[in-house]
């Protein structure tokens, strides 16, 4: 996808609940649970594996920042699945880096066990 056609890349039509130099966070459009949030890269041509140390540690530092604000606000959370679909084959539909942050909580699944080895179901239960 070309950077003039990127959904992430047109900022003016998100809803931008944090921002700094380097990523941003909205809620996802279309949520796997209550409150899914996208931490997103500004740059366009990205990927996690390009990442420097110090973007890296900012990312941990948000992710961790919005677990907290997310606990904050819905004590029916009890964990979280954090995910970044990296590639086509990984199931990547937006190329832009996006870091999913979804909030868990007891009874969202009959069975939870197994978590995001459910990107191929056969896989998941062990």
């Amino acid at each position: 996808m070309e950077q003039n056609n990127c959904i992430f890349c047109n900022k003016s039509k998100l809803n931008i609940i944090f921002e700094d130099e380097t990523f941003y966070v909205i809620r996802d459009a279309y949520p796997v649970t209550k409150d899914h949030t996208l931490i997103i890269l500004n740059e366009h041509d990205k990927t996690y594996f390009d990442l420097e140390d110090k973007d890296i540690v900012q990312l941990n530092n948000i992710i961790k920042s919005q677990k907290k604000s997310l606990m904050d606000e819905d004590n029916s959370i009890t964990g979280f699945n954090i995910g970044i679909n990296q590639g086509e084959s990984a199931g990547q539909t937006v190329m832009h880096l996006h870091i999913h942050l979804i909030p868990r909580r007891n009874g969202d699944v009959t069975d939870p066990r197994g978590g995001v080895r459910g990107v191929i179901p056969s896989k998941q239960k062990y």
